[in-house]
């Protein structure tokens, strides 16, 4: 495996783990949990396409979360 191939598999996994894990994930993306640990082990390689999705549903989640929290201070 190269180094490139490595980061980008480390940086996945990093991803996954902000949406507290391979269920979160799994359930935002659509994706079966099984199919997530075989990107996160190399097992399947991780495609442009699954990191722009990727990168789609975490500005979703910062926004998700930025509104949670306006609305905590206005309670």
């Amino acid at each position: 495996m190269t180094a490139a191939m490595q980061n980008r598999q480390d940086h996945f996994a990093y991803c996954v783990q902000l949406f507290g894990g391979t269920t979160a994930f799994s359930r935002r993306l659509g994706i079966d949990e099984r199919a997530i640990r075989r990107f996160m082990s190399g097992e399947r390689p991780i495609t442009d396409g699954l990191l722009s999705d990727t990168a789609k549903a975490l500005r979703d989640l910062g926004a998700e979360a930025i509104a949670a929290a306006d609305q905590c201070a206005t309670l």
